[in-house]
């Protein structure tokens, strides 16, 4: 309870935007509300004495006072003109986010793994459309781009290394490199189990008695047999039992000292069994009981275990196994030989991507473990600040430490993370790891995820020089404090001078940062963080190594608030919640470490490879959907309203209505509120089978190309045209326009035409802004307008000031011509503009619709299998569409065409308006699609 955080309220971008443009239109309205009031209080006048406009007028027709006529008619346009605030647009936007998480999300198959039955879970429906513009992804190593499934692998024990295989990360470098690497055969003592891949001759079936370095043998093993919190379940048979650890890296080395020889079969509260084999002599088996004094347990901040025992025979012993950079801060002095020893080996572990632990043992007297055992109670008895206490007395015992070796634990990459990191790469997102391994660990797992590559430059931050070691060794804290951090202000001032030189230089290469936790602690002291921050974000990836939970939230929040960029957070276990909850968009990973990221998190997968369908399919076109219909509810409001505007000025500006008050009232409910919905829920602009085959397509939502305020004024321009055709092509039309028997119009008459056609022209015009209609756009549209027709024919033999008014229109060749002229001309300018548009100034997934436009189309939902995001190895083998085209139309010589493949090789290839003018004139035949 006392690690439990506030859970943020998370809101996306574009609900911030969509707020200023509820205010924007707060203040359109209170400016037409201005100008009518105004024109209100010039037109009162007594010589329109037909008006009746003499003594004993009501005030808010009194010419004498205009100050007050003007006040009120403010207050009474309100009420009129506020349907041009969208209330019911917040309904829809929830309505159609619920639907997408549900049903498409949650329901996608290619997000749904097999092995373990995870389908992915939209835990919040407030960030689908934030999903289409991520720029940032952090993310852990372990159990996040890695399996999470620990193996035994290689050892260190008294300064000799132990075990003969070869890692994927190894194998890896090897052939970036052109190396062979020769796979070795297991040897005869080998044993593989879960969690133990380890093989080598000179430490299995105890022949480990024969090294020189026996003892220390015996107190590795001894080690990883008692130094953990580890329970056993099951039979005490080697074969049958099992284990149940806080982290699968326990349970690995549990299992290898099991394998080593030294069983751990039982444990009580206060007692630990181990059964020995091969101890004192060959084939000789016994059963050990060490006695549990005190655990001293693992955290975060520590980066360490340790546990005090008493052996049968009454040897005191603390055990301590944690990160380097913990164990060999509290070495005891002397055996430089064995630590540089090790720290080669530690380093040797961590360039083939292996987890490595350091060991350590320090033997206690009985009068030195009394004294410390009194303030460890007194701690663990505190009722405040208990934690606290309990690290600083385990300080006082943890000290004048001998190093026995270090363990490397190899835990393989998931399926399809380095093809996932490329997709996302090329989509403009820039991935970063941070991860508590060690710098070479993190390097090596970076090379093998196609984060890093020989090409790019790197720049390493790391407080692993021989400088920083000596000042260390002196053990002053303040001087190591000032010199770290002089140190790191100097090696961020050098690397951002080279970014720069090498940004301005063309072309130059993809810069990658590597910097350490100790360094970054530093780094994001206040007066260097901005440095930090701009050399950051001039890199195309980021490694953060021996980097605590609350760095990684630091980190996640500088970019987030620093830069204001879109950022993705993901991880699978505990110590990454704080980063998740960080991060404007939280995902976790239903692993092996719990559920607590997944709780804490906005999205749950169960595999990393699976960001490509949600970011690349479902974040792009839940951001185009949500644009599209924030967009239309903007321009089909502002369009009905402003017509009641045009005609206060017919009306001295009295506030007199247009309509109806039920066509006002059911125009948003019931005329136009499902074709909407179907836009926002089924419109796509490729398949998402295209949209991973081009994931550069996702760069218009990064760059926010559908909702910037130019998009906004295109939409108001339009409506302002739409609604002055409505209402002075019906007014001026109607002037002599009669009825069957001879009358002229009335305002209702010309009121109800004019409402039929903005309610015709407002569906029509929601059709040509889809990219795909299917007939459930036809059957929302189609009914939308028959709703319209059904309402007024029951309403007008109902309602007196509009009774029998559709039929007398109807009875009209005068109606039949103006509904179907009306819309044709409101529309016109719309269909310019999106012809000239799309020939001229086309968005990049309209240039891949026309690439692929004789292609059959693709209509399977978004949670239907659906082809696979990597090609073929024959398709890599195709040149592109271009060099295989015969055609010269259109489609494959439009302008972008060029600037956009040229984009994905990062060349700069302007449009020509003239050759497009040119080329879009050239006839291409149609291209039937080939069925085989």
């Amino acid at each position: 309870m006392m690690n439990s955080m506030n859970v943020p309220s998370k809101r996306s971008t574009l609900e911030r935007k969509l707020d200023k443009l509820i205010l924007a239109l707060f203040g359109t309205l209170f400016m037409m509300c201005l100008i009518g009031a105004i024109g209100s209080g010039i037109f009162i006048n007594q010589k329109y004495y037909y008006l009746g406009l003499d003594k004993g007028v009501a005030a808010e027709f009194n010419p004498s006072n205009r100050f007050v006529v003007a006040a009120l008619t403010f207050f009474t346009l309100i009420t009129l003109y506020s349907t041009v605030i969208p209330i019911s647009l917040y309904v829809s936007i929830e309505m159609i986010k619920f639907i997408q998480s549900t049903q498409f999300i949650n329901k996608d198959l290619h997000m749904y793994h097999a092995e373990t039955n995870t389908p992915a879970l939209a835990r919040t429906s407030n960030l689908n459309e934030e999903l289409g513009q991520v720029e940032y992804i952090f993310s852990d190593k372990t159990g996040t781009l890695t399996r999470n499934l620990m193996e035994f692998f290689k050892c260190s024990i008294g300064g000799e290394v132990y075990g003969s295989g070869v890692t994927e990360i190894e194998k890896g470098a090897a052939q970036r490199n052109g190396i062979k690497i020769q796979e070795l055969r297991k040897s005869a003592t080998a044993i593989q189990e879960k969690g133990f891949n380890f093989d080598d001759h000179r430490l299995m079936r105890g022949a480990w008695r024969n090294e020189p370095n026996s003892d220390t043998c015996k107190e590795f093993f001894r080690c990883l047999a008692i130094c953990h919190t580890v329970l056993p379940e099951g039979d005490e048979s080697p074969e049958k039992i099992t284990y149940q650890a806080a982290s699968p890296d326990e349970a690995a080395l549990v299992t290898a000292a099991k394998n080593f020889g030294f069983f751990f079969f039982r444990r009580t509260h206060t007692m630990i069994h181990v059964r020995e084999s091969c101890v004192e002599k060959m084939g000789k088996i016994q059963d050990v009981a060490y006695e549990i004094l005190n655990v001293l347990e693992f955290n975060s901040t520590r980066k360490r275990q340790s546990v005090v025992c008493r052996y049968p025979n009454g040897r005191l012993v603390l055990y301590c196994k944690g990160a380097d950079t913990v164990i060999y801060e509290r070495l005891a002095s002397g055996n430089d030989d064995l630590k540089k020893v090790n720290r080669a080996h530690l380093e040797q572990f961590g360039s083939a991507g292996l987890r490595t632990l350091c060991l350590a043992y320090r033997d206690l007297s009985p009068e030195t473990y009394e004294s410390w055992n009194e303030k460890f109670i007194q701690a663990k008895s505190s009722l405040r600040g208990r934690e606290t206490k309990l690290d600083e007395v385990a300080e006082l015992i943890e000290k004048d430490l001998i190093l026995i070796g270090s363990t490397a634990i190899e835990d393989k990459l998931q399926e399809g993370v380095p093809a996932c990191i490329e997709t996302l790469s090329r989509a403009g997102i820039k991935v970063w790891v941070l991860t508590g391994d060690q710098m070479g660990t993190a390097i090596n797992i970076a090379y093998a995820c196609n984060l890093i590559n020989n090409e790019m430059k790197q720049f390493i931050i790391s407080s692993e020089t021989d400088a920083i070691r000596e000042v260390e060794n002196r053990g002053d804290q303040v001087e190591i404090a000032c010199f770290i951090k002089e140190e790191v202000k100097k090696q961020l001032k050098k690397c951002l001078e080279e970014a720069q030189h090498y940004l301005h230089s063309a072309p130059g290469p993809k810069l990658t940062l590597v910097i350490d936790g100790k360094c970054l602690m530093y780094a994001l002291d206040p007066t260097l963080r901005v440095m930090l921050l701009n050399l950051s974000l001039n890199c195309t990836s980021v490694v953060c190594c021996r980097v605590s939970p609350l760095q990684k939230a630091q980190v996640t929040s500088m970019v987030k608030k620093g830069a204001r960029k879109i950022t993705l957070s993901i991880g699978d276990g505990a110590n990454d919640v704080s980063m998740i909850q960080a991060a404007h968009i939280g995902i976790g990973i239903s692993g092996l470490e719990g559920m607590q990221a997944v709780m804490a998190s906005d999205f749950a997968i169960a595999q990393f490879r699976y960001l490509t369908d949600l970011l690349l399919v479902h974040g792009r076109w839940s951001y185009l959907r949500i644009c599209k219909v924030i967009a239309y509810f903007f321009y089909k409001n502002l369009t009905f309203t402003l017509t009641q505007f045009w005609f206060t000025f017919q009306t001295g500006f009295s506030g007199q209505r247009f309509y109806d008050d039920w066509f006002q009232s059911l125009y948003n409910v019931i005329f136009t509120a499902l074709p909407v919905i179907i836009v926002g829920l089924f419109d796509k602009d490729v398949s998402a089978s295209l949209s991973k085959r081009y994931p550069e397509l996702y760069k218009e939502g990064i760059r926010d190309a559908f909702f910037k305020w130019r998009v906004v004024v295109t939409w108001a321009c339009f409506s302002v045209y739409q609604s002055l055709v409505f209402y002075h092509f019906v007014i001026t039309s109607s002037a002599s326009g009669k009825n069957s028997s001879g009358r002229m119009l009335g305002q209702w008459d010309i009121s109800t035409m004019a409402f039929t056609c903005v309610v015709i022209t407002v569906n029509l015009r929601l059709l040509m802004i889809c990219n795909s209609i299917t007939r459930w756009h036809y059957i929302s549209v189609g009914g939308s307008i028959l709703a319209w027709f059904m309402f007024i024919f029951v309403y007008s033999v109902l309602r007196e000031n509009v009774f029998f008014v559709i039929y007398v229109l109807m009875s009209t060749f005068y109606f039949y011509l103006t509904v179907l002229l009306v819309p044709i001309v409101a529309l016109f300018g719309d269909f310019i503009y999106l012809g000239i548009q799309r020939w001229f100034f086309p968005y990049d997934y309209q240039i891949v619709q026309e690439i692929h436009r004789h292609e059959l189309d693709d209509n399977t939902s978004a949670g239907s299998p659906e082809v696979g995001s990597q090609r073929t190895p024959q398709e890599e083998g195709n040149p592109l569409p271009r060099e295989i085209s015969r055609h010269t139309g259109f489609a494959f010589d439009s302008p972008g065409f060029e600037s956009f493949f040229a984009a994905q090789l990062g060349i700069y290839a302007p449009h020509k308006a003239w050759d497009v003018a040119r080329r879009a004139s050239m006839k291409s035949k149609p291209k039937m699609p080939q069925r085989n």
